[in-house]
């Protein structure tokens, strides 16, 4: 099953890789693969441009080929440790919630679904130009430029202390703070997570903020036999890096005092939301930003949210195979 594959991946890296982009095909299907990082397809394009550890590309292709794959999962049970149905906020309760990485594609769904709401949003980005409503939830306006007079958006980076301090000052208070930060290590450097979580959470404890949702990733601390086998090879090699970002990042919250939830997600679409989510106890399938999203959401505006103090990892369905969206308009991008 996976040697032709392997054949027809390195046939591709001998022909003009910006014709094979996307007609990359297996068997004459659309390539089937998975990350928690949409960007990290990019980042092997880009590095096959230079023409650099060939073999390398190869069994990123095959590995998310297979991760997060019905046929990969197959022959290990998909257990479902509860089924979290999604409260949608009123209007009677309207909070301010303040969100770190807001331009990224599953902050940028807090952000749109937390205006719906009512809410008044606080974001930090450091490229507020990006901020555009996400595909997921934004329908027919999907990737138009996000504004409202409930939206506040500050320019800056999560690492530096007074970038951080800004989105405290902005508003009178602040009800909850959803962290979804993201980036190539190559952009933000092999600590940003760490550190600017630090950061956050010293900001919170001087302001006495104490609910925090932070998006991790399926794979991380305890929940790495969790993880597809496939993408259990990125995670040891390619992604080591930001994988031990993500692991100290967890410490720190774990660390930290405050009323947390760890959300550590599966495979990451930009689907339409689906209103469910499964905390799980077995292989991760695939899950829509937009139901992380409200996930977060809820982690930092429902008192007697359940999962306070807990890491659950989440997924739509069990073993849900996917095909990614490598358009940039899926991306939020223009």
């Amino acid at each position: 099953r996976y040697i032709l594959p392997l054949r027809r991946t390195v046939s591709f890296l001998f022909a003009d890789l910006e014709k094979c982009r996307n007609t990359l095909e297996i068997d004459r299907r659309p390539l089937q693969y998975s990350s928690i990082y949409p960007s990290l397809f990019f980042f092997f394009f880009n590095m096959m441009k230079l023409r650099v550890d060939s073999l390398l590309f190869v069994l990123c292709n095959l590995t998310f080929t297979v991760a997060f794959s019905s046929r990969h999962l197959g022959s290990r049970p998909f257990q479902r440790d509860a089924r979290y149905r999604p409260k949608r906020s009123s209007a009677l309760c309207m909070k301010t919630i303040a969100v770190f990485g807001a331009s990224g594609l599953t902050a940028s769904e807090c952000v749109y679904q937390a205006l719906q709401n009512g809410d008044t949003v606080i974001g930090l980005t450091r490229n507020p130009s990006k901020l555009v409503i996400p595909k997921g939830s934004g329908g027919d306006k999907a990737g138009e430029k996000l504004e409202s007079p409930n939206l506040i958006l500050i320019g800056g980076d999560v690492t530096k202390a007074q970038d951080v301090a800004k989105v405290f000052a902005a508003a009178p208070s602040v009800d909850g703070v959803i962290v979804a930060l993201g980036g190539k290590t190559s952009d933000v450097g092999d600590t940003m997570l760490t550190d600017g979580t630090n950061n956050i959470i010293q900001a919170m404890k001087n302001k006495g903020v104490k609910r925090l949702a932070v998006v991790t990733s399926i794979g991380t601390g305890d929940s790495k036999q969790q993880a597809p086998f496939a993408f259990k090879i990125l995670m040891n090699t390619v992604m080591r890096k930001i994988f031990v970002d993500k692991n100290n990042q967890e410490k720190a919250v774990q660390g930290s005092g405050l009323e947390w939830c760890i959300v550590r997600p599966g495979g990451l679409t930009v689907d339409p939301p689906l209103g469910v989510v499964n905390v799980i106890e077995g292989e991760a399938g695939s899950i829509p930003r937009a139901d992380v999203a409200q996930f977060c959401l809820d982690a930092v505006e429902d008192d007697n949210f359940p999962y306070i103090g807990k890491a659950p990892c989440i997924s739509s369905v069990g073993g849900t195979s996917w095909v990614k969206d490598r358009s940039k308009k899926a991306r939020g991008e223009t």
